[in-house]
């Protein structure tokens, strides 16, 4: 039987094993603190933030947690040596997370993009 999908971020965390749920709320709260306008949900069964658009998200796995922040990975690849990453997600450990410097870049770098993307939107419905 499927488990039914997590109603919060909260809940998400709240079924974790103490060290990765630490972890996550350790990179909810970086998050939080660096786009503080974005709305928190789930999406896709994950913990999401959203700001003009799915921002980044987040979440755990059997053997790690993992940071989701869409196809900006291969742009700071050189900084995310060590860590297994895939097209848009960072792996990680619980007791080796993303530096807090890396999640800044890429959290700004996705906010920028997100406001990019939406006033290009605009713009094109105002011709």
């Amino acid at each position: 039987m499927m488990k039914p999908p997590a109603a919060s971020i909260d809940d998400y965390l709240s079924k974790l094993p103490s060290d990765q749920r630490a972890a996550l709320e350790t990179l909810r709260g970086q998050i939080r603190a660096l786009a503080p306008e974005a709305e928190e949900t789930i999406s896709y069964g994950l913990p999401t933030f959203k700001l003009k658009g799915n921002l980044v998200h987040f979440g755990a796995a059997a053997k790690h947690c993992a940071f989701y922040p869409g196809g900006v990975v291969d742009r700071f690849a050189d900084r995310l040596k060590g860590f297994e990453t895939g097209k848009g997600t960072i792996r990680f450990q619980p007791d080796a997370p993303l530096p807090p410097d890396l999640i800044r870049d890429i959290v700004e770098h996705r906010v920028a993009e997100n406001e990019r993307i939406a006033a290009e939107r605009a713009a094109r419905k105002k011709r």
